[in-house]
């Protein structure tokens, strides 16, 4: 699974007249489908479109599917705070406009993906309804085959920015007693514009760097908030029998110092456990002298 957040889409373009937000995931779209990696999901965890315009959520919707077709992935849509229920209800969902929550279940292969509608309308906090929680309940009440990974904006942890702090998910120890001892294996969240992992009731909690601009965590003292356009990125989540693995994924431009061909993988398919270790392990093999004659710049 690929886990985007914080898209920030506006009608007119640029968001801060600067930020190139189509490109920036246009540019991560290719990337994936040029690196032939699995993708079951693209799961986009809120604010997706900046003051909730639907011609911003058709134009996501338009960049988002031909590349979701491409690699045969599920796009899960996930509601923000900056998201309003009724455009984002039918332009994404393709349904009703609806004001009521925009909770869903989503079968991948028989792990079940639950996408939580955190937003409250007309504010930017958080909040998740007695009536949500109980459908939340419910709904864990019966493990699925593979486990359960709950997609949702506003997430359950602390933050060292203060502003941020300010529209927190609110009661997060009522989502805690729902989720405790469940088949909830991770939990994947956005909001905070920048990446950042811990644990919630037992479980693991990733948080995806925003795909426009970011937080600097250690900006000047004389600010209380600075975004900044480095940062941008995603989360490839893979999920193993045993574990879910959580990757940051940079949008950033970046320069290639070294690479190794595909021959290598399709080379050592074939190499037995001691011909691995042989070749990639042992420090004075040719193949790691040779690597280390190219870092020293030989």
């Amino acid at each position: 699974m690929v886990h985007i957040s914080d898209t920030h889409l506006l009608e007119s373009g640029k968001l801060y007249g600067s930020v190139d937000t189509d490109q920036y995931l246009t540019n991560l779209l290719e990337r994936l489908v040029a690196s032939g990696t699995d993708i079951d999901a693209l799961i986009f965890t809120g604010d997706l479109a900046d003051q909730a315009e639907p011609a911003a959520y058709r134009r996501l919707r338009d960049i988002i599917e031909p590349y979701a077709h491409k690699l045969q992935a599920v796009v899960v849509w996930v509601m923000g705070n900056h998201d309003e229920r009724e455009p984002f209800s039918e332009i994404l969902l393709a349904q009703e406009p609806s004001s009521a929550p925009q909770d869903r279940v989503y079968d991948l292969g028989g792990l079940r993906l639950i996408a939580l509608d955190t937003s409250v309308p007309g504010f930017h906090h958080g909040e998740l309804s007695p009536d949500q929680l109980q459908w939340l309940a419910n709904e864990l009440a019966t493990p699925a085959p593979h486990g359960t990974i709950l997609a949702l904006h506003h997430p359950p942890i602390p933050t060292p920015i203060v502003l941020m702090g300010m529209i927190e998910l609110e009661d997060q120890e009522a989502l805690a007693a729902v989720v405790e001892g469940t088949d909830v294996r991770a939990v994947l969240a956005g909001h905070l514009h920048y990446s950042t992992f811990s644990t919630f009731a037992g479980v693991p909690i990733s948080v995806a760097a925003a795909s426009c601009y970011n937080i600097d965590l250690i900006a000047d003292r004389s600010k209380t908030l600075s975004a900044v356009s480095g940062g941008v990125g995603a989360s490839l989540v893979h999920v193993y029998p045993d574990q879910v693995v959580f990757s940051s994924i940079s949008f950033d431009d970046s320069v290639e110092f070294a690479s190794f061909a595909t021959e290598y993988a399709q080379q050592v398919s074939s190499f037995s456990r001691e011909e691995r270790k042989a070749m990639f392990s042992a420090k004075d093999s040719d193949f790691n002298k040779a690597v280390d004659r190219q870092q020293a710049g030989l």
